[in-house]
């Protein structure tokens, strides 16, 4: 199966991402917009496991989170990967719950390297995927409209309150990729 570990967000948040996607499709750009429903904070790809890991994977998720604070979440940025010339992933970045996210996902990362899953290779960003650019088509307006959006996000930033972990199934269909909770295990102080 392919999965994932996350953090769920809650609905005022996926709403004001959703509003986001909504002034950016303006732009007319050839992108795929992650459905609001599915929009998370990814903390470590699984990619193709077997089921009879999930539940050690699960344990590893439980006694994190039992050694972890609930923490407040706000956004700060709309930027993409890479940079302006060539995107491939436009994503919403963190002001506040930036440091407990990447706390996350080290702990996540010493953890599961001993069920044999090897580490990433770069250093984990904090960022909330919102859409994938498929071409560059009207990327001109996209970056203009990524400007503008940036300054509205930035004025009107929303705080929430993280208090729970997630381990995720990844199902692809042509309609999209489903997801469905394996775990979640709730922060310390919830």
């Amino acid at each position: 199966m392919r999965a994932f570990i996350a953090i769920s967000l809650p609905q005022e948040i996926k709403d004001l991402l959703s509003g986001i996607q909504h002034e950016l499709k303006k732009s007319k750009a050839d992108v795929k917009w992650v459905k609001p429903d599915n929009i998370h904070l990814t903390l470590k790809f699984l990619g193709e496991i077997p089921e009879t890991q999930a539940p050690e994977i699960s344990k590893v998720i439980e006694n994190i989170a039992t050694e972890t604070n609930a923490f407040a979440l706000n956004l700060s940025s709309i930027g993409t990967f890479p940079p302006a010339r060539s995107p491939r992933i436009i994503w919403v970045g963190l002001n506040k719950g930036d440091k407990e996210t990447k706390e996350l996902a080290n702990r996540l990362e010493k953890s599961l390297k001993d069920l044999g899953f090897p580490p990433e290779e770069r250093e984990f960003t904090s960022h909330i995927t919102i859409a994938r650019v498929k071409s560059a088509l009207n990327l001109g307006k996209l970056n203009e409209s990524l400007a503008i959006t940036r300054q509205k996000l930035e004025a009107k930033t929303q705080e929430c309150l993280i208090k729970n972990l997630g381990f995720f199934r990844s199902s692809l269909t042509s309609e999209g990729p489903i997801y469905e909770t394996l775990k979640e295990a709730s922060l310390k102080n919830t």
